[in-house]
């Protein structure tokens, strides 16, 4: 299925375009309007002169010339003729918001059946319907009623929940998360999760895929097809519907079929896809693959703070990350600082006390890095009065372009104080995490 047009579209037609504010069809246009492309924008609404300063038309069969992509968000009694309109024009896709379809019951089943069989006739891609469209930050493209864009980063964000994808997008705003794109499919009455992965498989802006998934309708093509592009591209996945009463909640929402979660969590480790638990762990491991390259199992822990050290540990263990023991030329490169400081553990976490200042963490992180079964780092730092924040994060961006090879994790702890430690840090690439198990669980996903 050629999704092309949809992605990368020179034309765009609102159809459901308002003029009142908070509306779905005046988001909709607020936002195709923000991007400085050249793409041509329509608004189709016969009851309407203007739109956002975009004269109104009654039809998308008025308008003149090709339109790549029709996004349609009209009360769903008029869905199935405005379908036959976009057919007619031949455009190169459709995005249907409007909700009231399978997820209601059957008539709304009956209903999505009717469009989709004339988008299949008319070899016509339809997303959705009950969905909040498409969003691709670098192409500055907000086919959404989305409340903004993110910035653009190497994700590609799947969710049948339109929602959650602005919840993300909120969250990203805060938190340095960046996306190739962002997808709410719904119903997935035509294009499904399957057709969405092959194309972002060739998607050259496209690094990792992060998906929300509530159910499938084929769970055979999708093995197959995450199967293929996770052999070049991570795939990262969190599943809704674990218990009974989820699963309820799942055919209320998107009308999909939920299933036993075993019975997925088994294909999707045999589909070779990277599944989690929760909405921070998906954002936090996708951007972790996105930004650094796999490993093999070693990782050496340096903190200032003994506890964070020790319960660093015991989440590391739990994955089953190796923590190796330093070896007598880490131990002797480490001499000076125990000379100094004879309550330096040289362990391995190791622990450069609560008073430690750059230098230390400079030493410490060139003796670790320097020993061969050592293959990542997890950096913890915890507040101190002396504790100082920028200058460590530059030692720690200066040693992870020395070892490009062993990626460099960090867990800058605290909140105001290691804020621009924090930002330094994540603008040359290097993930922060706030919480010590989310920072395990992320590395888990880096080992070979």
């Amino acid at each position: 299925m050629n999704l092309d047009r949809i992605f990368n579209p020179q034309s765009i037609a609102i159809i459901g375009a308002s003029s009142e504010k908070k509306s779905v069809g005046w988001g909709l246009m607020k936002n195709v309007l923000e991007g400085k492309s050249k793409r041509k924008i329509f608004a189709i609404n016969p009851y309407r002169k203007k739109v956002l300063g975009i004269k109104c038309l009654p039809s998308v069969l008025s308008i003149k010339g090709p339109v790549d992509l029709a996004v349609v968000a009209v009360p769903v009694r008029v869905v199935q003729g405005v379908i036959k309109e976009c057919c007619k024009k031949k455009v190169g896709g459709i995005i249907v918001i409007s909700a009231g379809f399978a997820e209601v019951g059957e008539s709304g089943k009956t209903l999505q059946e009717k469009i989709v069989d004339i988008t299949k006739k008319a070899k016509i891609p339809l997303v959705g319907p009950n969905c909040l469209g498409i969003i691709r930050p670098l192409k500055e493209l907000n086919a959404s009623f989305a409340p903004l864009t993110p910035q653009a980063g190497g994700v590609a964000f799947i969710s049948q929940s339109g929602a959650l994808i602005d919840s993300v997008i909120d969250k990203a705003a805060h938190e340095n998360y960046g996306f190739s794109s962002l997808v709410s499919y719904g119903n997935e009455a035509d294009v499904d999760i399957c057709d969405f992965l092959l194309w972002f498989k060739k998607d050259k802006e496209t690094k990792v895929i992060a998906i929300y998934l509530e159910g499938l309708e084929d769970g055979r093509r999708f093995m197959k097809v995450a199967k293929e592009v996770s052999e070049e591209k991570p795939i990262v996945i969190i599943k809704a519907g674990k218990t009974e009463e989820g699963k309820k909640a799942v055919s209320t929402h998107t009308a999909s079929l939920a299933g036993s979660h075993k019975i997925y969590s088994a294909a999707f480790a045999q589909s070779g896809v990277i599944e989690v638990d929760t909405i921070e762990d998906l954002l936090s491991v996708a951007k972790v693959l996105s930004e650094n390259k796999k490993c093999k199992n070693g990782v050496g822990i340096i903190t200032n703070g003994g506890g964070a050290g020790v319960l660093m540990t015991d989440y590391c263990a739990e994955l089953g990350i190796n923590i190796p023991k330093l070896d007598k030329k880490t131990i002797a490169k480490l001499q000076s600082l125990s000379s100094k400081h004879s309550v330096i553990n040289r362990k391995n976490p190791l622990d450069l006390l609560g008073d430690a200042q750059p230098c230390r963490y400079e030493l410490a992180l060139e003796a670790l890095l320097g020993q061969k079964d050592i293959y990542s780092i997890i950096v913890i730092q915890t507040l101190q009065i002396m504790t100082e924040v920028e200058k460590n994060a530059k030692i720690i961006i200066e040693k992870s372009k020395k070892y490009k090879n062993k990626p460099i994790l960090t867990a800058f702890l605290g909140g105001t104080l290691s804020q621009k430690g924090i930002e330094l840090l994540e603008k040359n690439h290097i993930s922060n995490f706030s919480e010590l198990k989310r920072a395990s669980v992320a590395l888990k996903s880096l080992i070979k």
